[in-house]
């Protein structure tokens, strides 16, 4: 009861009050900019969809891993970002309005593009294919709870009064992160009290895999969008997006869906390092990269 509590309630509300609190970088001559001129929210979308998909198949495929554990690193690549990602690019200064963007067009998206790809990695690495399906009403009821409705009460707010919502900047910046992490690691205790946990063994067998695609994702997810000459905002604003993956749904889709806890794995490792991992190099490459 307890770990629904903080899974089905808490978590979501966190979520959805973290929107908002970015929201209120946000005006809506960002969002008309990106309406305007859309190929930086393509060349994310693009990168997020079709590039990081062939990284994973890539990894799991050139280093013979073990079918459970490529499955796993091919559902961490095709689930989309999430507010992870946008506080992490509201953290280093990236484009939150075109972070948002992208993570409420590629959730729709992903309805249709995750039973697709789990099925053919179903197929390729264990030789057989198993259908699932998610729900287009219910993730776009999510996506609106969760990222539309508070990011434009964000909005909202910033343009009913700029002055306070730039005052707010500062402090959020410290605030949202913590209130993120302290939820996650509610959650994340619940579950390793409520079920068997994972091995160190296991841990550390898949550690690299998941770390390589965490970088590999990075580093594609910053040049590519060079290629479009993309200015250098939304070059590391698109490599978070990319970068980071939404381990909770990959989980939701191995262990509900699949019913394989093995394949469930790979997203708990990746989803316990991650966040930090992908602060860091974004950091990194908005201070030092051209």
């Amino acid at each position: 009861m307890t770990n629904d509590l903080f899974s089905n309630i808490l978590l979501p509300v966190t979520l959805a009050i973290i929107t908002l609190g970015l929201g209120l970088s946000i005006s809506f001559r960002d969002i008309k900019d990106i309406v305007l001129r859309p190929r930086s929210i393509t060349v994310g979308l693009l990168s997020q969809l079709m590039i990081l998909p062939l990284i994973a198949f890539a990894i799991a495929w050139l280093l013979k891993l073990e079918a459970p554990y490529a499955v796993g690193l091919v559902l961490i690549a095709i689930c989309p970002g999430g507010a992870t990602a946008n506080l992490v690019n509201y953290m280093i200064k990236g484009n939150v309005a075109l972070s948002l963007s992208i993570t409420v067009v590629n959730g729709i998206i992903t309805v249709f593009t995750i039973p697709l790809m789990t099925g053919m990695a179903l197929l390729l690495f264990y030789g057989q294919a198993s259908e699932i399906s998610i729900s287009l009403s219910e993730a776009i009821l999510k996506i609106f709870l969760l990222t539309i409705l508070p990011a434009g009460t964000g909005i909202l707010i910033r343009e009913w009064n700029q002055e306070f919502a730039e005052k707010l900047e500062a402090p959020l910046r410290l605030i949202l992160p913590v209130i993120l992490l302290l939820v996650y690691s509610a959650v994340l205790f619940l579950k390793s009290n409520s079920n068997a946990g994972i091995a160190w063994s296991s841990f550390f067998q898949i550690l690299p895999y998941a770390l390589l695609l965490n970088v590999l994702a990075m580093i594609a997810g910053y040049f590519v969008p060079g290629f479009f000459r993309l200015c250098k905002q939304n070059k590391f604003t698109i490599a978070v997006e990319v970068g980071l993956q939404n381990s909770t749904l990959a989980i939701f889709v191995a262990g509900s869906l699949l019913g394989n806890y093995e394949i469930a794995l790979v997203p708990v490792v990746y989803g316990s390092f991650s966040f930090f991992t992908t602060w860091g190099l974004g950091y990194l490459a908005r201070k030092y990269l051209p």
